[in-house]
This record gives structure tokens, C-alpha cells and sequence, in this order.
């Protein structure tokens, strides 16, 4: 067994001579503990709230979208559509139409955006498993039917019985506005509400889901789309996947992943998740100072040792290791206890969620959500180390060179 080693274990687990360095040394495990205890619990909280978030956005936003690159709207050529669907990895395309419009139902109004979906929507998205109220029906015979979000129906009083019709009213885009007659230049028509989706706020309070027929007709399109969707197999992979399709569609459309067609809220949570980590690492900095002052009194405590080891024939080098494997198995032993307990509570958290969301009948989720990360364990662990290895040279570079030097003069008593 390596002698610094050997004799640094010794100390940490020894009695000392002054029993308020022990005092001292358990309180800096016990902050070395805490603190990586806290970085492991906060991060897997904050990873469960990332990905049901994400899992939200999921079940609306597809793995793929198209769209062109100039102007609103294209027209899709059918033999590329045909040649994306039929390639490897690539289960369901769905063409989409959207357009803003005015919602008035039993007097109330509310702007919001028309989604027109094909039959191929159903397995492009998870809406239909986000519907709480009535049921994902956008067709019947030749009826067309909307499904509208949860923030769309609070606003116009959509109630139970979907009895009344929704009223839609857009600017006719072949029509020249005339002032005096206003209303020339408007397109309206109804259609019956057969169920209310819930995913999230954005969302919710934005969409109405209708067949894209029913929308070319409001909007007075022929077979344009504003996008086509793509819903992906998830045994290929999908940026082998995407690059395939940007090859088949050229240089004249965006062909976007989940995270490009949101980049500013991954790019948010990211940083979120960075600030929540340096923010408790600095606290752990602060909690390793107790390290300094337990080598600082342990070197005091053991000056007489120092001596003996030096006339023994110990190097300095040899010295300044003892104590400075000491201050790291501080950290050793705080991390490893803090990992162990975080990740322990983490995971009875995610098991059985013990801990409830205050007023959890609002959310979809009654408990806080957790998800641990090997990745992010390896880092709090690597992190801890190495603070606690930075912690350990001060006092023993500083102090030590204080003895040794007195050694040298044979001053020490």
C-alpha cells in the first residue's frame, strides 16, 4: 500500500490529540456530503421537469418538419413526398396548412391559429392522447369536426356539450379590401368542436386542430401546405434519417429536427440546467473551506510527526502528499456518501413519488419528476474531486512549508 496513503487513512480515521479537529474534519465531510447530495437530487429534479416538458412538446411538434424556405406556403410534389415516405426510417408524412384567423362562439372571440391536418396526422403526433375533454374526431362522413386547444375553449366558454357552432372568420387573400364594405373582404364559416386537447400553455391557447381540406377551403387554397410533418422510426437513426431527406428535398427547404424547431427553449433549458449546476458548485466551494481549516489543524496537530517522518528520512515531497491525500480522501468520502444519498432519494422519488406538486390537480403530473443521469453523476463526482483536491494544496503548501522550513532550522517544538 502506498505509505502517503496509508498514513493520510490513518490520520482521517485516527484520534486526534485536539478533538475539535475531528469535530472539524466530520463537519467538512458532512459539507462535502450535503453539497453533493443537493447537486444530485436539484439536477435529477430539474432532468425530470426537462423532460416532461419535452415529452409535451413531443406530442405536438413532429421529428421532422419541412418547410420552404421563401414565401408561406408551397405546393408538394407528389413523387417526392412519395420517394421521403418510402425511405428507411421514415414511418408517416403528414401535410399541414395553418393559418391565423378570428374565433367567435356564444358572442366571445378569440384569435388563434387553424391547423389543417391529413388522415396521416394521427400517426405523425400523440395528440389524440392529449384529449380531455371528447375525443380526436375531425371527420365524420361529410362532416368536419375541430378539435380545439384547452386555452382556445376556457376563452370562448367551450362548454361540455358542443352543441353551438365555431365560427371562423379570416381575410379573404384573393379579395381587394374595399373600405367602405369591409366585409366583402372576409371569409367566414363554422364548424362543430367535438373535443379539447391539453398539452401546454403555448399551445393550448393557440391551436384549433381541423381536416386540411376544410382549411384550403377557408383560406382558399389548392393543395398547398405550410409544412409537411414526419414522423420517424425510432430503430433508424435519426440524423442519418434527416440527411436523407434534405438530399431528396434540396437546397429550396428546411428539413428540421425537434431541437431546431425549438431552438431557443432547448437552448434555454441547457443553460438553465449549467446555471443550476454552477450556482450549487459554488456553493460546494464554499463548504470546501472546511477542508483547509481541518489540514490546517491537523498539520498543526502533527508537527511532532512531520519531525519524526522528516529524521526517518521522509522528502518533503512525501510529506506535502500525506496531508495532501488527506484533504482528498475528505472529499473522497463526502462524495461518494453525498452520491449514495442522492441518487437513493432521487430514486425513491422516481419510484414512488413521495414528494406531491402542491395543487397537483392543475398539472398532469401529481408528484415531482425525477430523472437521474450517469452522465451527470460522473460530473458532480469529477467536480467534487477536484474541488476538493484545489481545497487540499493551499494549507498544504502554505503551512507545511512553514514546519518543513522550521525543521530544517531544528526550531520546531
Amino acid at each position: 500500500m502506498n505509505l502517503s496513503f496509508y498514513i493520510a487513512k490513518r490520520y482521517l480515521l485516527g484520534k486526534k490529540s485536539q478533538n475539535a479537529i475531528n469535530i472539524i474534519s466530520g463537519i467538512a465531510v458532512l459539507g462535502i456530503t450535503t453539497g453533493t447530495m443537493a447537486l444530485v437530487i436539484v439536477l435529477s429534479v430539474f432532468n425530470g421537469f426537462d423532460s416532461v416538458v419535452k415529452s409535451l412538446y413531443n406530442t405536438f411538434d413532429p421529428d421532422i418538419q419541412i418547410s420552404a424556405k421563401e414565401g408561406k406556403t408551397f405546393s408538394p410534389d407528389p413523387a417526392t413526398t412519395q420517394a421521403v415516405l418510402s425511405l428507411p426510417g421514415v414511418f408517416a408524412l403528414s401535410e399541414v396548412l395553418e393559418g391565423n384567423v378570428l374565433l367567435l362562439y356564444n358572442e366571445r372571440q378569440h384569435i388563434a391559429t387553424v391547423k389543417g391536418v391529413d388522415e396521416a396526422f394521427r400517426d405523425v403526433s400523440g395528440l389524440d392522447s392529449m384529449i380531455y375533454d371528447g375525443e380526436m374526431k375531425l371527420k365524420d362522413r361529410n362532416r368536419a369536426y375541430a378539435v380545439v386547444g384547452q386555452g382556445v375553449a376556457y376563452s370562448l366558454g367551450i362548454g361540455l356539450s358542443f352543441i353551438d357552432p365555431l365560427f371562423i372568420y379570416t381575410i379573404d387573400r384573393k379579395a381587394r379590401i374595399n373600405m367602405s364594405q369591409p366585409e366583402e373582404s372576409i371569409r367566414r364559416d363554422f364548424i362543430y368542436p367535438s373535443g379539447i386537447f391539453a398539452i401546454e400553455q403555448e399551445y393550448d391557447s393557440r391551436y384549433i386542430i381541423c381536416p386540411i381540406e376544410y382549411v384550403r377551403e377557408l383560406l382558399s387554397y389548392q393543395e398547398e401546405v405550410t409544412h409537411l410533418e414526419v414522423k420517424l422510426d425510432p430503430l433508424f437513426p435519426a440524423e442519418e434519417v434527416q440527411k436523407e431527406i434534405m438530399t431528396l428535398m434540396g437546397e429550396g427547404f428546411h428539413v428540421k429536427n425537434r431541437e431546431q424547431q425549438n431552438e431557443l427553449f432547448y437552448r434555454v433549458m441547457k443553460t438553465e440546467k449549467w446555471a443550476i449546476f454552477l450556482i450549487l458548485t459554488f456553493i460546494l466551494i464554499i463548504a470546501s473551506f472546511n477542508i483547509i481549516g481541518s489540514l490546517s489543524m491537523l498539520i498543526i496537530d502533527k508537527k511532532k510527526d512531520i519531525l519524526t517522518l522528516r529524521n526517518m528520512g521522509a522528502g518533503t515531497k512525501l510529506i506535502k502528499q500525506i496531508f495532501l491525500v488527506e484533504g482528498w480522501l475528505i472529499s473522497v468520502l463526502g462524495s461518494v456518501t453525498g452520491l449514495f444519498l442522492g441518487t437513493a432519494i432521487s430514486w425513491i422519488q422516481q419510484r414512488f413519488g413521495v414528494i406531491k406538486l402542491t395543487g397537483s390537480g392543475s398539472f398532469i403530473i401529481d408528484a415531482y419528476p425525477v430523472q437521474i443521469e450517469v452522465i451527470d453523476i460522473c460530473l458532480i463526482w469529477v467536480t467534487v474531486l477536484f474541488i476538493g483536491l484545489i481545497a487540499a494544496k493551499y494549507p498544504v503548501q502554505q503551512i507545511s512549508k512553514k514546519y518543513l522550513a522550521s525543521i530544517e532550522k531544528g526550531t520546531i517544538v
